[in-house]
C-alpha cells in the first residue's frame, strides 16, 4: 500500500522538522519522506517553499501541516475533490 502522504523536505530545515514530527504523531507511518535535493525537477517546483505537503500526489499545504484539514481529507476517499 503506498502512502497517501508525501512530506517534501530539505535536510536541515527546522520548519521541515517540525512538519515531519506533527505527520508522524497525526498520521504514524501513513507518510513518506523525499528530500528535496534529491530532484532538479522538485527544487524546481517547490524551492523554498519546503516543507511541501502532498495527498494523493496533489499539494495540500506548505510551510506548516494544517492538522485538521489534512486530517478531514484524509477521512475521504482518493480523488474525492477537497474544500
Amino acid at each position: 500500500m503506498t502512502s497517501r502522504i508525501t512530506l517534501i523536505s530539505r535536510d536541515g530545515c527546522h520548519l521541515c522538522e517540525v512538519a515531519e514530527q506533527t505527520l508522524e504523531r497525526i498520521a504514524p507511518g501513513q507518510w513518506t519522506r523525499v528530500a528535496i535535493g534529491d530532484s532538479v525537477e522538485l527544487e524546481r517546483d517547490y524551492g523554498d517553499r519546503v516543507p511541501v505537503v502532498l495527498l494523493d500526489g496533489k499539494e495540500h499545504g506548505y510551510w506548516r501541516v494544517e492538522e485538521d484539514r489534512l486530517l478531514r481529507d484524509l477521512g475521504r476517499p482518493p480523488g474525492t475533490p477537497r474544500l
